[in-house]
């Protein structure tokens, strides 16, 4: 496995140090049995129990001795010569919008309070047989719904730098739990920016995927929704790690894709050279911006020109208003289809934050040709993607129009003087990507005057995850913004 061997393994003594360790060299260190199972959930439940209290982002932790003797029984395995796979022995928090077979998971929402699942995702699943132990789950908004994670079952989720503001989402829980050491990597999923904002507010990676190469379960198995599960890690080696482990095709999801995962596993580092990045900025305009977040971003732009490569400020040659109106109506189908049934249940519906039903009232005003018509504009935009692509290998833009904002705020209501009509107009920089169905890899990429985190969408063509991770490798191993800039509560 490349990059195991990246940082030495501590001494059994020094166990303060473990959590501190890279995902990758604390699978060696496991896997050498340098160190044990036991050792490491303990340490990182302790760690946990002294971190979490001032940011909530894990929920639903799960009883220690539980677990200890979970992590008992992968030493018991190791000493069998029976590795598991490259989580082997992991304390693991999932999102809490997947299901994970006898944990609670209650997607945020105060319907589902009491939900027990019977059964693992996909995506579970394969977390669960590389060896993963399940300790708890990561915060998420109400369904997911808004790039801020809080809900009424278990509260605000806090940013890892400040606790007075946003965390991100609705992979908050997950970013923050990451960037704090909680956990070694975090599973997200990502609609409009729900992987890329908050890894850009925490100071993390974030991996939205192209659609089908992690397989998620849903009620429809066959019109594919814009969401895309993905990986959260603290460097690129971390995020690609994961993503073998999540990645490729089941014939429980049958539009998910086969993939060649030993690519993921392999050598990133490649030449750079020459390769042409456009820079998208605001759009030309069309898209607000709070001062400051793309004078940081153009900065971390000079990286990518010290490896080697030509950037320059270009444009897709299409209206960007009509993305955004075409994905306000596609979202509404696909959200609101969803919610459907707890709307129509008159002791249900009051359950349901303002949000959840304005998607549900925006989708019962749409027919049919409503949505196609909305879907043959995405087909117009990704074409147009496709062209841009054919001049550039990867394209370039923040990972949200603001800086975190105050943790109170459910959502902001203007930028830069132009007011938001909607819950999620805040993220309208992020939703172009969604819709044009590439694989988008957020990296971190610098820091304000009032120390608050921002990220850059490093974005290439449909399927091209390894040059997102290629071109993230070389900006990561320039930068090491994650590891040379922790948060305070560390």
């Amino acid at each position: 496995m490349s990059g195991a061997g990246s940082q030495a393994a501590p001494a059994a003594t020094d166990s303060s140090s473990l959590v501190m360790l890279d995902a990758l060299a604390l699978a060696g260190a496991i896997r050498s049995r340098e160190v044990s199972c036991v050792e490491v959930m303990m340490t990182y439940l302790d760690h946990i129990e002294r971190i979490n209290p001032h940011v909530n982002a894990i929920v639903a932790l799960r009883d220690r001795a539980i677990l200890l003797a979970e992590a008992e029984e992968k030493d018991a395995q190791l000493a069998r010569g029976e590795l598991a796979g490259p989580l082997h022995g992991f304390p693991h928090a999932v999102k809490d919008l997947v299901p994970v077979k006898g944990m609670r998971t209650t997607m945020g929402s105060p319907i589902l309070k009491d939900f027990i699942p019977t059964a693992d995702s996909v995506m579970v699943g394969r977390l669960r047989n590389a060896g993963a132990i399940f300790i708890g789950k990561t915060n998420t908004p109400e369904f997911g719904l808004g790039s801020n994670t809080y809900n009424s079952v278990y509260g605000i989720t806090r940013n890892a730098y400040d606790q007075t503001r946003s965390a991100g989402g609705s992979s908050g829980g997950a970013a923050v739990a990451v960037a704090l050491r909680m956990v070694p990597v975090a599973d997200g999923s990502d609609y409009g920016g729900s992987l890329r904002n908050p890894a850009g507010w925490n100071n993390v990676f974030g991996f939205r995927t192209s659609y089908g190469l992690v397989p998620a379960d849903g009620r429809d198995a066959w019109l594919p929704s814009m969401s895309v599960l993905g990986p959260m890690g603290r460097n690129v080696r971390d995020l690609a790690m994961l993503l073998a482990v999540q990645a490729g095709y089941d014939d429980r999801v049958p539009l998910s894709m086969d993939a060649n995962l030993t690519v993921f596993q392999g050598p990133l580092e490649t030449d750079l050279k020459g390769k042409r990045i456009a820079w998208v900025g605001d759009f030309n305009g069309c898209i607000p911006y709070e001062p400051g977040v793309l004078d940081v971003c153009k900065i971390a732009l000079k990286t990518f020109q010290s490896l080697g490569c030509i950037v320059e400020e270009a444009l897709p040659n299409y209206p960007i208003d009509k993305v955004w109106h075409a994905w306000l109506r596609l979202r509404a189908w696909q959200s609101g289809g969803t919610l459907l049934a707890y709307y129509n249940d008159p002791t249900k519906r009051p359950l349901l934050k303002p949000e959840a039903a304005f998607e549900v009232e925006s989708g019962l005003k749409l027919s049919a040709f409503d949505i196609t018509a909305a879907s043959a504009v995405r087909t117009e935009w990704y074409q147009a993607i496709r062209r841009f692509f054919e001049k550039y290998d990867y394209f370039v833009a923040p990972t949200a129009q603001l800086f975190p904002f105050d943790v109170n705020l459910h959502w902001p209501r203007e930028i830069a003087g132009q007011k938001m009509t909607t819950y999620h107009e805040w993220m309208k920089g992020v939703l172009p990507i969604t819709m044009a169905g590439c694989p988008a890899l957020a990296a971190p990429a610098g820091f304000n005057e009032q120390g608050l985190p921002i990220g850059i969408q490093i974005v290439a063509p449909n399927h091209a995850e390894l040059s997102c991770l290629q071109l993230a490798l070389a900006y990561d191993t320039a930068t090491k913004w994650a590891s040379k800039r922790c948060p305070p509560l560390l």
